[in-house]
């Protein structure tokens, strides 16, 4: 029997590695022989560059660079001087895990520091930028990213800004000096499974920001920001894009890489089926099951995410699909209908949400020694 592997971390407990190796061990209590393929996805947030060094063996460039409040740090990104292809993690420079609790403000934060990773990976040759957006501390819709690379905001007295989310609503003019666009010639690529558009209830300030440290009036601020920005655009560069799905990904980095960079949007989970040719696995192995799983699996789940994409692939190559989860947050029968062969909850009503958390890797394994051991391997 050969099984594929295609799980999400459950946050806060397991990565998505850790869970595959748990699924792996309940599989072989059973059956030794069984044969296991394992593809490790990111939604293009925490653990990009992971998901991108199993895939390709490339090299890991550090770099000086600034965190979200502009202090001086080092930080990653891949380069693939074959493909002339940089693949750089926004958390990486501009992520909230990088400052303390007490640091958090998106008023205040900026993503220029990301920005000067794509500046090194220009300088070196990039013909190809991926930029895995998640995990960000930052409300500026990338416009730190943009000064970065050559673009000048501009208050009403011609002063230049400082890059941050606190000033979005003080820009008058958007200026980039043509002679000094060095991202002219460069494919950039936003990787991201969040659907959001830029502004209002749905939009990057009001969903996230108080993720990022933000109190309501900082949220409506904030907002109000977005929409001052989106309207300098449609002035002064004649594009519109607040609206369009996953605009505002990574407090509106998605927007800003977009209209001032020319990026193009893909899905996390497409990024990393298409990094591993997981069609091509298909078609050459007759796998019995796919499983996956994360977390929690609810509503949410299915907005764009791993597990939408693995129902997709289950369905085309006709095998069965599996998944574990940590809580299961929808009614099974409503998963059932959607193509789950079948899900596998490993929380206990008896015991707490920290038992669970703390034991999920022993938990998933015996879900999957139970299971399976009812078939037949």
């Amino acid at each position: 029997m050969k099984i594929l592997l295609i799980p999400d971390k459950f946050k806060g407990s397991l990565s998505a590695q850790e869970v595959a190796v748990a699924v792996s061990n309940g599989l072989r209590r059973l059956e030794k022989r069984v044969v296991i393929h394992k593809v490790l996805a990111s939604d293009g947030g925490d653990g990009f560059l992971e998901a991108v060094q199993r895939m390709k063996k490339i090299k890991e460039i550090e770099i000086d660079t600034v965190d979200p409040l502009g202090r001086k740090i080092k930080a990653e990104y891949l380069w693939d001087s074959v493909n002339k292809s940089a693949y750089i993690e926004l958390a990486k420079a501009s992520g909230l895990t990088l400052l303390k609790f007490e640091e958090q403000n998106p008023m205040k934060t900026s993503t220029y520091g990301t920005g000067l990773q794509l500046k090194d990976a220009i300088a070196k040759g990039a013909k190809f930028i991926y930029v895995g957006l998640g995990g960000s501390a930052t409300n500026d819709v990338g416009i730190g990213i943009a000064s970065a690379l050559g673009y000048n905001f501009l208050d009403s007295n011609k002063q230049n800004l400082n890059p941050c989310g606190e000033n979005l609503n003080k820009i008058e003019s958007i200026f980039l000096n043509k002679n000094n666009s060095i991202f002219e010639g460069v494919r950039i690529i936003a990787v991201n499974d969040v659907n959001n558009p830029l502004y209002g209830k749905n939009g990057a300030s009001f969903v996230y920001a108080a993720q990022k440290g933000g109190n309501r009036a900082d949220i409506e601020k904030l907002d109000l920001g977005l929409r001052h920005l989106d309207k300098k655009v449609k002035e002064q560069l004649g594009k519109e894009e607040a609206v369009i799905p996953g605009a505002g990904a990574a407090g509106g980095t998605a927007y800003g890489l977009k209209v001032f960079l020319d990026a193009e949007f893909i899905g996390g989970t497409e990024f990393i089926f298409n990094l591993c040719q997981v069609d091509k696995l298909l078609m050459e192995h007759n796998f019995g099951f796919i499983i996956t799983g994360e977390g929690s699996l609810d509503k949410q789940t299915l907005n764009g995410k791993l597990i939408q994409g693995v129902l997709e692939l289950g369905r085309r190559f006709n095998v069965p699909v599996i998944a574990v989860c940590g809580k299961l947050g929808i009614d099974k029968k409503e998963l059932n209908t959607l193509g789950f062969m079948d899900i596998l909850e490993i929380s206990d009503s008896s015991k707490s949400l920290q038992y669970s958390m703390e034991n999920a890797a022993n938990l998933v394994e015996g879900a999957i020694f139970n299971y399976f051991g009812k078939a037949v391997l």
